[in-house]
């Protein structure tokens, strides 16, 4: 319960030698979390000599300073205890000299309300009081306030430049026994530069995020990027572990407006901030944030019922069955096991959710990111059977109800084009994909991503149209068998009824620079459902190509045939063609009406039983 400011606050401060004078040996110490270090109170306990600092524990949920390094742990003096890996803890976690513990973040706050953890003193950091001696726990709540009702020795640390933070972060004077004046800076983030890679994969995560979605954020040049490629869509909401620069800009662009989430509606909500003094400065007093403990931000349940959450993970590394390798050591800020899995629950419970596992092809030494295995790598995050997206700078890969064959094959179509052609050999080795499967090396850095676009037609019909790819060949093969017998005959001149393996595996494994196939699909990116396709092939000798295209029967009538001819049509003359020539039965007339339509003239001659077109663009 919070306590009424009535006493002289002043007269609590002391040194820190003075506050360290009350340690016993043995001693359990809560430091305040991540930017929220109380790094005046550290430093001193690192430093001292005294005899009484013996043999004591350390806890704090995550570290991102490095007053407490390797180094000082070395002696007998103190123990850290954390519950997160990442940032400088790793190298200590792997050295022996500090304690992980294994937790859910949504668990925390029972497990330290149970006092299975006893803490005997809490350094927390704070703002000045106020006038009515009232201080904000600033940029980190989470378990700060438990910790604090079960020490008996609290110490507020107190920081002119930590910002009054609104939501749950008020606290009086009067629950601090003693307050030091901090001579220490925050822990300030400098922002992450962005190279074009990390903006391609971002504009493809952009992509696949719909307005009106609410958003998991995190730390890096991935998240700086996104910020501004989201900046155009509306309504956006955000659920997140730390609020950032990134989310700062985002923001203000005006995409977020909170007002389509469950909790804390048109506020964005967090358990700690991280980043530059200018985000510091933002956030002192800013209404559009709530600052809330963990309870309330990790738990699943809660963040389950925001429609379309969407947990966004920045990853190392992803194998061809969709297992996923997360960021260890100053890579990784906030993207433990035991972070992400609670957001991923959440997304698994929200109406419309899903998770987006993001990540450049290669990494800075040139290696690939999507591998065979990763079964050598740590802080892995193995629950494939759930994984939903996984996204590089070319594109998206859906594995939500793909078997590992389809997996793996739309995994290598977003690797490094050349990385693809061994991706693909080592899958066939260990029977992961099938030993007959077409790969068509020149075509991984041939394939056209620049031509996709998105058409709404009539009754709000929106179609999504892009280049074929080999992982449509199941859909395609859904689509031919959606067909009438009628349909078939019209587009394969015989009649056919079946598509097997090995016939739709050549039409779907396209060389780009002979042909060129489009596809159309409806539903959301990634995981939309295949309606059309369309496409083009090369004559050898002259400058024409022979066109061909079909739509599904339910989607006809919209207008579907004539935009993808049409847009055909346009690539045709921008790689050099002169004309389309087409056969069509004379039955068809459907088909006829769809070239007549066109931007060019048709010329039409019956040929046994058959119109062959010969369609100049001059």
């Amino acid at each position: 319960m919070i306590k009424t400011g009535k006493t002289d606050w002043k007269e609590k401060i002391v040194t820190p030698d003075k506050v360290l004078e009350k340690i016993d040996p043995g001693m359990c110490i809560f430091l305040s979390t991540g930017t929220a270090e109380p790094r005046t109170l550290l430093k001193h306990l690192m430093e001292s000599e005294t005899g009484n600092l013996q043999d004591l524990e350390l806890f704090q949920l995550l570290s991102f300073g490095e007053a407490i390094s390797l180094k000082k742990l070395q002696g007998q003096k103190f123990r850290l205890k954390t519950f997160f890996s990442g940032w400088v803890a790793n190298e200590a976690i792997t050295a022996g000299r500090v304690d992980l513990i294994p937790s859910r973040f949504s668990r925390l706050t029972g497990l330290i309300a149970s006092k299975r953890i006893p803490f005997d003193v809490a350094f927390i950091q704070i703002t000045p009081p106020n006038k009515l001696g009232y201080c904000s726990l600033g940029v980190a709540v989470d378990v700060a306030r438990l910790a604090m009702d079960q020490a008996s020795l609290v110490v507020g640390e107190i920081n002119p430049e930590v910002p009054w933070t609104c939501g749950n972060t008020l606290v009086s004077v009067d629950e601090f026994d003693l307050l030091v004046e901090a001579t220490e800076p925050p822990i300030f983030f400098s922002r992450w530069p962005v190279d074009e890679t990390f903006d391609r994969v971002a504009a493809n995560v952009a992509s696949v995020i719909e307005d009106g979605s609410c958003l998991a954020f995190s730390f890096g040049p991935l998240f700086e990027a996104l910020a501004q490629r989201l900046a155009g869509k509306k309504h956006l909401g955000i659920h997140t572990a730390v609020f950032t620069d990134a989310l700062m800009d985002l923001v203000n662009s005006g995409a977020v407006t909170n007002l389509n989430k469950e909790h804390f509606i048109g506020k964005s909500l967090a358990a700690y901030a991280a980043g530059s003094p200018e985000l510091f400065s933002w956030l002192d007093q800013n209404p559009l944030v709530e600052f809330q403990g963990l309870d309330k931000v990790f738990s699943p349940l809660r963040i389950g019922k925001n429609p379309r959450f969407v947990s966004i993970v920045h990853c190392r590394k992803v194998d061809l069955t969709g297992r996923i390798a997360l960021h260890v050591g100053k890579s990784n800020v906030t993207t433990d096991a035991a972070e992400v899995i609670d957001f991923f629950n959440g997304a698994e419970i929200s109406k419309g959710g899903y998770s987006i596992f993001s990540l450049p092809s290669r990494n800075l030494k040139g290696e690939p990111n999507i591998s065979l295995s990763i079964e050598d790598f740590p802080n892995q995050f193995n629950v494939r059977e759930s994984v939903d997206l996984v996204v590089t700078e070319y594109g998206v890969a859906n594995l939500n109800g793909r078997t590992i064959r389809e997996r793996a094959i739309a995994l290598v179509e977003i690797a490094h084009p050349d990385d693809r052609k061994a991706l693909v050999e080592a899958a066939k080795d260990i029977n992961l994909i099938y030993p007959d499967q077409i790969f068509l090396d020149e075509s991984s850095h041939l394939y056209p991503a620049d031509i996709a676009t998105i058409h709404t037609f009539k009754n709000d019909l929106s179609v999504r149209f892009r280049a074929i790819k080999p992982s449509d060949e199941e859909e395609m093969r859904r689509l031919f068998y959606r067909f009438s017998d009628e349909a078939v005959y019209y587009r394969y001149f015989t009649p056919m009824r079946t598509m097997p393996h090995r016939k739709m595996q050549q039409y779907v494994n396209v060389n780009y620079g002979q042909i060129m196939s489009i596809v159309g699909l409806v539903g959301e990116k990634g995981k939309g459902r295949l309606i059309a396709e369309a496409r083009f092939v090369r004559d050898p000798h002259r400058p024409y190509a022979d066109v061909a295209f079909i739509v599904d029967e339910q989607y006809q009538g919209y207008g579907i045939a004539t935009y993808i001819y049409k847009m055909l049509i346009r690539l045709a003359k921008e790689r050099g063609l002169q004309g389309f020539t087409a056969d069509v039965l004379p039955a068809n007339r459907p088909m006829m009406r769809v070239f007549e339509k066109g931007d060019a003239k048709v010329k039409a001659t019956l040929e046994d039983g058959v119109y062959r077109l010969r369609i100049p663009f001059g």
